[in-house]
């Protein structure tokens, strides 16, 4: 899973640099899927379930599972978020990240700021002992204090070698009574924060797949595989531009 990581953040890393005005959301899919393949890997998502496409490419009030399209067309000022999976001898991985397409607005880059610090806002509760929901509510409470709407119907997950298993990773808190399983050594897990800039609410479109914010307004998706250990959790997904930016840091 540490070698699924490394190649599935290298991805990231190539893909999210390729993003221009022009491109079809297509044309990332096949560029996505090729970088896949040219580490020696399978691509999660293709198939599975019965999703068309290798990446799932989600463009401004999409906030999951946009389905790519020859007809949808990149342009300057879009946000796109890039979920995508690797399968290395017989293991997953599973990481999404939010870029800008040109020049964006402060708004929308705040949105996507904000979004990743609240994934290690979460994960600095994801250590052996502590419960589940801790990374939950610490996903919350940062989201919340900007007053974005954090997505309700979706969540993290477990991962291995399948790639979605228990338990489920809610990124708010379900409840002041109930805390979640007690984390341990050794576990594998996919937090995703999926922060609107509007309403938690969302909406399922007609192809049963793309997920969009109910009022339509922006919508940022980060997410990494997390190993649990005794102390820091090591992130088996994050990128080296990431690394050498200080991400390690803030956890």
């Amino acid at each position: 899973m540490r070698e699924a990581g490394r190649i599935l953040a290298a991805v990231h890393q190539e893909l999210g640099k390729a993003i221009k005005p022009g491109m079809s959301t297509l044309d990332v899919d096949r560029l996505g899927e090729e970088m896949i393949r040219s580490y020696g890997c399978e691509p999660s998502f293709l198939n599975y379930c019965g999703y068309p496409a290798s990446i799932c490419v989600s463009v401004n009030d999409e906030v999951v599972h946009g389905i790519p399209s020859a007809d949808r067309i990149l342009k300057e000022g879009d946000i796109v978020s890039l979920d995508a999976g690797v399968i290395y001898k017989g293991y997953h991985s599973d990481a999404a990240r939010t870029v800008g397409v040109g020049e964006i607005s402060k708004e929308a880059q705040f949105l996507i700021e904000r979004t990743r610090l609240s994934f290690f806002q979460g994960i600095k509760n994801a250590k052996a002992g502590n419960r589940l929901f801790d990374i939950s509510g610490a996903i919350e409470d940062f989201a919340e204090s900007f007053g974005y709407g954090v997505v309700y119907d979706l969540v993290g997950h477990g991962i291995g070698s399948s790639l979605h298993e228990e338990p489920e990773i809610p990124n708010f808190r379900p409840g002041r009574l109930h805390r979640g399983i007690k984390l341990k050594p050794g576990m594998t897990l996919a937090v995703e924060p999926m922060i609107n800039m509007g309403t938690p609410d969302v909406m399922w479109m007609d192809d049963e797949w793309t997920v969009v914010s109910a009022d339509h307004s922006l919508s940022a998706h980060y997410e990494n595989t997390i190993l649990i250990t005794d102390n820091k959790p090591e992130i088996l997904s994050l990128t080296e531009d990431e690394k050498a930016a200080g991400f390690l840091e803030l956890f």
